[in-house]
């Protein structure tokens, strides 16, 4: 392989500003949201009274309604093998993200004083935005997902009110899933001197680490004549562990060189950090001051050997992760995103590629802080189209630069181990693809010459044929499994990526019978089986990767598509109503636990025990009838019991895939009552057992926040599930029950989601129904500390209650 990519890297996870002459704003508050064309709305003194009051990040088309007329696509999807058109209706989730919008902000700098600079950074806009301060246009971009940054130092008023307005346009048929629209990210303004350090300035690589010893490299730009620079060097106690001063800079960039000993490594089982703070001064007068927070790690991909990090080989134990969250759309929310994330750590999850898209910051520092190794991905579309108005539109002009945003904004966070340029472009076809592929892997090593650079690749067999795979540093396989051992002779790098993988569908708590594999199966309910049998024409089921992954030392790691549900995309019924959201998921739209979520948890967390049994045992009409139960357990046998009738042992051997991997009990006969399996260890002695039983009439509401305290910034949130039991305390696993919620003292109801991606009831309406017996409602405080109640309440049951914290 060309690259030898032995890197540990280390970055920006935030670069709040502390020195004098730097002020960081945030601009939250104070939004006023329009939809719909509005002329000259960017004028100073347009009459914005009547728009809606909103705080950013803000998506405007979660609020709905569903309607299968939004975004309506007759399409035939070629990534799916389609050949004919059909109509899609909930494609992009029949949420009413087409159209026009205005935002407006009036904002005092009281910390401005002429001379300075003054920045406005954009996290995320969806989509095209043109932003104006003052009446007057100060810039515009283009893709929804990228960051960017304007110079508005020669619009913005000393003293006095700024008038920002920003524009957005969403266009249909420019996505394959739900984009959501609005200012979904932060938007922020910054102040500093003229001497100072440059937006996205600073990059700090370990180029050597033993031991003893880590040499920690940081390249800083800035503006400024005369200036000196002096970095410290923080562990994560604070103290100072290495500094250095200098004033030899090479045109317009520093470059220092500052030696940690004894260093502490960062990875996702131990993800220590330290932090850079970075002063530039004018003789002794500081004019500027950065933090970054960075990681000491290595990482090493290694033909026939795979990929390493600090000196040992692992594999991705990786999820793909699409922007949406769930019942909040878009709108970014660190709370959502740390929820989701401990659900993935508790799985055994250790990897999470951003599909397709540029990540945002915050799930970038959680990554850092929590321990999760990252895939950063760029694009769906280059230069040939996949939708009518999608990426393909700006690629030409745009991509380069966007590329670079990615990369300078992101680049030093220890979590990001490999940079993707692209998902399933139709360009895989033909020399012109090939060209633009390496021009793309260009622009990534130019930027980060660190970290390889990988492309999730659909059409293996057109990638072999034309060299497009063979250049690429890592050539990841979407799917095509019975192609890695051709991909892997046929490919020079040594090494093949699970780039996406399984693509398994299931509804939560929804079981089919009889149980059997089936590809692209339906059902009239608009559901898929919870026996996680059921996968597409292009795709398979998670078993047939774990062979790969365990079998195949040089396949390094895998990325399942999708670590949870997401809005849009309800494949296998994306041409039936009402499905508007995806089945793929190993976790729900409302975050809750598939059946799914334990196969995987059984060989990924080696930690903890896992012994999950399927399915629910409330099957009323089905006495005497063929009901298959699975078992998903780190251990190799168990024995199953119904009614205290023992069903036999099963072990888990080779014979298939599934027999594996799952332990199955295949000729079980339905009859209510209870349902106990017993684990064997190696020594064929019990270990463990778990029961489950037949359940009475729903009588009682449950709560379950899984914070009981949480913080007084208006944006922290308790997500609390919400079950129904019977009278013995049994959990109902078929209830349907419509409940109502409400909110009293210092919080809000801010959105609920049951999981059912059929259903057509509004995240933010204080009701909803249960779907599979649970639902998630999610309480958010405000900026006041203090105790808050919610209170669940649904006809003929017992209603619930439960006090929640929030502190300053």
């Amino acid at each position: 392989m060309r690259y030898r990519w032995m890197v540990a890297l280390l970055l920006l996870v935030s670069q709040i500003g502390l020195a004098q002459g730097r002020v960081v704003t945030e601009l939250v508050a104070n939004w006023k949201f329009q939809k719909g064309k509005q002329d000259q709305a960017y004028q100073v003194n347009f009459n914005d009274k009547a728009w809606q009051k909103v705080t950013v990040p803000h998506d405007w088309a979660i609020y709905g309604p569903f309607d299968k007329e939004i975004d309506k696509q007759v399409v035939a999807i070629e990534q799916n093998g389609e050949k004919v058109a059909s109509e899609k209706t909930g494609r992009t989730g029949a949420l009413p993200y087409i159209g026009e919008a205005w935002y407006r902000n009036e904002f005092t700098l009281p910390h401005y004083k002429k001379g300075q600079k003054v920045l406005i950074v954009f996290e995320g806009a969806m989509s095209e935005p043109r932003v104006f301060l003052n009446g007057q246009k100060v810039g515009e971009w283009a893709y929804g997902y990228s960051y960017f940054y304007f110079d508005i130092t020669d619009q913005v008023l000393e003293g006095k009110k700024n008038i920002l307005a920003v524009h957005l346009t969403n266009q249909g048929e420019s996505s394959r899933w739900y984009p959501g629209a609005g200012l979904y990210r932060k938007v922020q303004v910054i102040v500093k001197n003229k001497e100072s350090i440059d937006q996205w300035g600073t990059f700090v690589t370990t180029p050597f680490i033993s031991g003893e010893l880590a040499k920690v490299n940081i390249k800083t730009k800035v503006s400024g004549d005369r200036v000196r620079l002096l970095t410290q060097v923080m562990d994560a106690q604070g103290k100072v562990v290495a500094a250095d001063s200098t004033s030899k800079v090479f045109g317009r960039e520093f470059e220092q060189n500052l030696a940690v000993q004894n260093p502490q490594l960062w990875s996702p089982e131990k993800p220590y950090l330290y932090t850079a703070v970075t002063k530039l001064y004018v003789g002794n007068t500081l004019k500027d001051e950065v933090t970054t927070r960075f990681g000491i790690r290595e990482i090493s991909y290694k033909p026939n050997v795979g990929f390493s990090l600090n000196g040992k080989v692992r594999k991705f134990k990786g999820v793909c992760l699409h922007h949406d969250l769930g019942p909040l759309g878009a709108a970014v929310n660190k709370a959502a995103l740390r929820r989701q994330l401990r659900i993935l750590k508790d799985m055994g999850c250790d990897a999470i590629r951003s599909s397709h898209n540029m990540p945002s910051l915050e799930q970038l520092e959680l990554a850092d802080e929590m321990g999760f190794m990252f895939l950063a991905e760029s694009f769906d579309e280059w230069a040939k189209p996949k939708v009518k108005n999608g990426y393909n539109r700006f690629f030409d002009e745009y991509a380069e630069k966007d590329i670079i945003n990615l990369v300078q904004a992101t680049r030093n966070h220890p979590s990001i181990v490999m940079w993707s340029a692209g998902n399933e472009v139709p360009d895989q076809w033909g020399a012109e693809g090939v060209k633009r592929a390496k021009s793309l892997q260009d622009i990534f090593h130019r930027e980060d010459p660190t970290r390889p650079v990988t492309v999730g690749m659909d059409q293996v067999k057109a990638t072999m044929a034309s060299g497009f795979g063979a250049l690429l540093d890592i050539p990841g396989l979407n799917y095509r499994t019975h192609l890695y051992e051709e991909a892997y002779k046929t490919f020079p790098q040594g090494f093949i990526l699970g780039s996406e993988t399984a693509s398994t569908v299931s509804s939560r708590g929804i079981y089919k019978f009889p149980v059997e594999k089936g590809i692209d199966k339906q059902y009239p309910d608009l559901q898929s089986s919870s026996y996680d049998l059921e996968y597409c024409n292009w795709s398979n089921v998670p078993d047939d990767d774990f062979v790969l992954q365990d079998d195949k030392p040089w396949v390094i790691g895998e990325f399942v598509w999708t670590g949870f549900d997401y809005l849009g995309e309800p494949t296998p019924y994306d041409d039936n109503w009402p499905s508007r959201s995806s089945y793929f998921g190993i976790n729900d739209l409302a975050g809750l636990p598939k059946d799914r979520f334990y196969l995987y948890r059984s060989r990924w967390n080696t930690q903890e025990e896992t012994l999950h049994i399927l399915p629910h045992w409330n099957w009323e009409g089905r006495e005497g009838q063929t009901t298959p139960v699975f078992v998903y357990t780190n251990y190799d046998s168990a024995e199953l019991f119904v009614n205290g009738k023992s069903q036999g042992i099963q072990k888990k051997h080779s014979a298939t895939p599934q027999n594996r991997y799952r332990l199955m009990w295949m000729d079980v006969k339905y009859e209510p009552g209870t349902v106990k399996v017993v684990a064997f260890g190696k020594d064929g002695k019990a270990v463990a057992e778990r029961e489950m039983k037949t359940a009475g009439k729903p009588y009682k509401i449950i709560l379950q926040p899984d914070r009981k305290e949480i913080s007084a910034d208006g944006q922290d949130l308790s997500f609390v599930t919400v079950s129904v039991v019977d009278k013995n305390g049994v959990p109902c696993p078929k209830a349907t029950n419509q409940l109502a919620f409400s909110v009293k003292g210092k919080g809000t109801y801010r959105a609920a989601s049951n999981g059912d991606p059929t259903s057509l009831e509004m995240f933010h309406l204080p009701t909803m129904k249960l779907f599979s017996g649970k639902l998630v409602v999610l309480v958010q405080s405000i900026k006041e500390a203090g105790t808050m109640e919610l209170t669940v309440k649904g006809k003929g049951l017992q209603s619930a209650k439960v006090t929640l914290t929030s502190v300053q």
